[in-house]
């Protein structure tokens, strides 16, 4: 994969670089900066090159149109913070706004486009419209790095294409990210366990297949234990469920049986009454869970559990939370799950989105992890042994 370096002199050039700023917000404020602290290497890295920067990303899911809640400009004033010097914000992507944001652009300066999902373009299945908008965006600069590792799972205009119509390299980030993905899914030292959550089974049906083959212990927690519960003849109450995957789920734990692998489940699970941060709530054993309670998180006794599953690994990956971490009371699964990440000696990976939200939410040092990583579903592809489009177009 081509890096930065491979580059050459980038004195004096025009850098389009695609980061991944796509952060939650309340209103106009952001309240996790992460992946918009992450992009700032790469840029600083550009800037002492004698580059120019011009920054291209998305927020949320606009309707290939503009909308005023999806605005880059609460990213745009957060990276100007960060990097200590003005950051413009075009009003447009490539029109006017953009044209002259970019032609006015000294060498060591950043500006950012606005939204690039604000054109429909961008996400089109259509080739030639994809093409059409990477070539205006290719016009803007004289180079491409591509930093938004949330996004190289896509065949995008800003992602994929335009690295075909410009000189195109790796940022740190991504760079980083490979790396430390690849570390853990290439030649893991072992034991090698990797702890899965979140809401659904079906959001990770390859994932689960593909460490079925690789990983030592599989660690499941989340909304999706519940239908490995009831695969198992278990009551589950109102807990999510997904009825239509109890198959798969048999089948998955006849392989894990047959090839060795230790799947790990809740011995015992916090069933509330209801779905909120009050509901009245207590812990009960994973086989016997109340038919009106849902499960919104691990029990003291499974944290512990899952706690010792990890701290003698030499390789851990987490993608996903244990419980509802964003209320208090259901916390606790996933606080225990960090933390015997950060207690590990092994070389341990968040995989992005909410496991990466939950370690910053919860107050965690960022330090104790190995890698965090800020794409959940391009780290989960990468888990699952995918050819993600927007590394492969980098590779020289």
């Amino acid at each position: 994969m081509k890096t930065i370096d491979s580059l050459g002199d980038l004195t004096g050039k025009k850098v389009l670089v695609r980061s991944d700023l796509n952060v939650p917000l309340d209103g106009t404020t952001i309240t996790d900066d992460g992946r918009v602290r992450a992009s700032v290497p790469t840029i600083e890295k550009l800037l002492a090159a004698g580059a120019a920067v011009i920054v291209t990303a998305h927020l949320g899911r606009p309707k290939g149109a503009p909308e005023d809640k999806y605005s880059l400009a609460p990213a745009a004033a957060r990276l100007s913070e960060l990097l200590g010097k003005p950051v413009s914000l075009a009003s447009d992507l490539v029109g006017e706004s953009a044209k002259a944001t970019a032609a006015a652009l000294e060498p060591g300066q950043v500006a950012m486009l606005e939204n690039v999902r604000f054109d429909a373009r961008e996400t089109s299945k259509v080739d030639d419209e994809r093409e059409a908008l990477a070539g205006e965006l290719a016009a803007l600069a004289d180079v491409f790095v591509s930093d938004g590792f949330g996004v190289v799972h896509r065949k995008q205009a800003s992602v994929y294409d335009i690295a075909k119509m410009l000189p195109a390299a790796a940022g740190l980030l991504v760079q980083k990210e490979v790396e430390s993905l690849s570390k853990a899914v290439t030649d893991p030292a072992r034991p090698y366990a990797v702890v899965l959550g979140g809401s659904k089974v079906s959001d990770k049906l390859g994932v689960i297949a593909n460490l079925l083959t690789k990983a030592d212990r599989l660690l499941i927690g989340g909304g999706m234990v519940f239908t490995f519960l009831k695969a198992q003849g278990y009551e589950v109450g109102s807990s999510l469920l997904e009825e239509d995957q109890l198959d798969t789920v048999k089948g998955y734990l006849a392989t894990a049986k047959e090839n060795g692998v230790e799947i790990v489940l809740p011995t015992d699970i916090v069933a509330a009454a209801g779905f909120a941060a009050d509901a009245e709530h207590d812990v009960v054993a994973a086989d016997a869970i109340p038919a009106d309670r849902m499960g919104l998180d691990i029990g003291p006794d499974s944290a512990t559990l899952f706690a010792s599953k990890i701290v003698d690994a030499k390789t851990i990956v987490w993608n996903g939370p244990m419980g509802v971490f964003e209320f208090d009371a259901f916390a606790g699964g996933t606080k225990a799950v960090a933390q015997a990440m950060i207690d590990s000696d092994g070389f341990s990976v968040v995989g992005g989105g909410d496991s990466a939200a939950a370690v910053r939410i919860l107050g965690f040092d960022e330090a104790g992890f190995g890698h965090i990583s800020t794409g959940g579903g391009a780290s989960l592809e990468l888990l699952e042994g995918k050819t993600l489009p927007g590394l492969a177009v980098l590779e020289g």
